[in-house]
């Protein structure tokens, strides 16, 4: 219903679905509680994700260096400048003790592709801005999961110092990366020798894609913790650099399945926010929120300099940070740890990360098409002509990250 409300209105669909999930979870009516799924909540949402991630990695295809400048000023900044400020906001505006608040810091560094992909397509944001926010967030957002949980232990103890944090950050970022790369390479291997047309090849190379991308992802788990995202993006990306354009034929079966992953993940993860745990927090997390944001803000302006970015481009970068799944589902179970650990401000943790959800999906889903379409930096409605040339036809049938990966501009 929230998907189809969304087309039908032009209302941002995330905002939709993750006030459907408030609706009918713990803040509102009570219909649904991810709480009875117990242990199998973590490996359901930890597969989508792959899915998504996997689906992200196909389509990054960043064309030319200016894109590529900016993605890596931007990825560096906020890696590491961001975490210190989003941890000094938290402990400084919403009480957290300092570890809680340092691990708060990591699971906001990333934004949220599950959110972003959704809402450049809907907006139709221009290139290169559209290709530069789902990149910074594919590259954050397992980068993210991976920190805030060294963080956890960290704070638990269970990892003694600073140097024993980046040498695990290492280890579990490159034995990802490793691992979706070979199983990148297979899965290319494998599709190349299928036929790549016909109803019944098209769903063999569905199910073989995901059949592999899950045993990846597990596999990555199993021996390395939260390393299965970064190895999801790295399968992803070489898949689409090794297909190159078969890949778009394999994207349209993927998207499919990533975008019913979305529509399932927001409404389900949703509905696990009560207003018990937003309370608590009152102006103090309302204002750190709103920091998080000016910081994101400053931080753009400081990535831009000497790249040929103008003001409008950069003011519409620093303000579309929306977070996502991956924050959500790190939070609630880095929660059930610290509680069980006794440690102060778990709940609080948790109602923070959600309230920033909440608060930057809102808010920047509802205004983001607006200040894009101001600024001028929203493509036009394709138009079809008669007769039709062959590259208004082309961008007609493509969305913008495809029209920017085919060369047709």
């Amino acid at each position: 219903m929230a998907q189809l409300l969304g087309q039908l209105s032009g209302l941002p669909t995330v905002v939709l679905l993750l006030a459907s999930g408030l609706l009918i979870g713990r803040a509102g009516f009570d219909l649904v509680d991810p709480g009875l799924l117990g242990s199998g909540l973590e490996p359901i949402v930890g597969l989508l994700v792959s899915l998504v991630l996997f689906d992200g990695g196909l389509n990054l295809r960043l064309a030319g260096r200016e894109p590529r400048q900016t993605l890596l000023r931007i990825v560096l900044v906020r890696g590491l400048v961001g975490l210190a400020g989003s941890a000094a906001l938290a402990h400084g505006l919403a009480g957290l003790d300092w570890p809680v608040a340092l691990v708060f810091g990591g699971i906001v560094l990333a934004t949220g592709p599950t959110v972003i992909t959704p809402m450049v397509q809907q907006m139709r944001l221009k290139a290169p801005l559209a290709q530069v926010l789902e990149a910074e967030g594919l590259v954050l957002e397992p980068f993210s999961a991976v920190l805030a949980a060294l963080l956890l232990e960290l704070a638990l103890g269970e990892l003694d110092s600073w140097g024993d944090l980046a040498g695990a950050l290492a280890l579990r970022m490159g034995g990802g990366a490793l691992a979706g790369a070979l199983a990148g390479f297979l899965l290319a291997a494998v599709l190349q020798r299928l036929p790549a047309t016909g109803e019944r090849s098209g769903m063999v190379r569905l199910q073989v894609t995901l059949g592999l991308l899950f045993l990846l992802f597990s596999g990555a788990e199993a021996l390395l913790p939260e390393a299965g995202l970064p190895a999801a993006v790295t399968a992803g990306v070489v898949v689409g650099w090794r297909l190159d354009t078969e890949a778009d034929q394999l994207d349209v079966l993927i998207r499919q399945m990533a975008q019913l992953a979305i529509t399932m993940l927001f409404p389900l993860l949703a509905a696990d926010v009560s207003w018990g745990e937003l309370s608590p927090l009152g102006w103090g997390g309302v204002a750190c929120v709103l920091g998080l944001m000016l910081l994101r803000l400053l931080l753009v302006q400081v990535a831009g300099v000497g790249l040929p970015l103008g003001g409008r481009e950069k003011f519409l970068l620093s303000w579309i940070a929306p977070r996502g799944i991956v924050t959500a589902a790190v939070a609630s179970l880095f929660a059930i740890r610290l509680e069980d650990a006794g440690v102060p401000g778990a709940t609080l943790l948790k109602g923070l990360v959600f309230l920033t959800i909440l608060l930057t999906v809102g808010l920047q889903g509802f205004t983001a098409p607006a200040l894009a379409r101001h600024l001028e930096l929203v493509d036009p409605e394709p138009e079809a002509t008669a007769g039709g040339s062959a590259t208004g036809a082309s961008e007609a049938a493509l969305e913008p990250g495809e029209v920017l990966a085919t060369g047709v501009e």
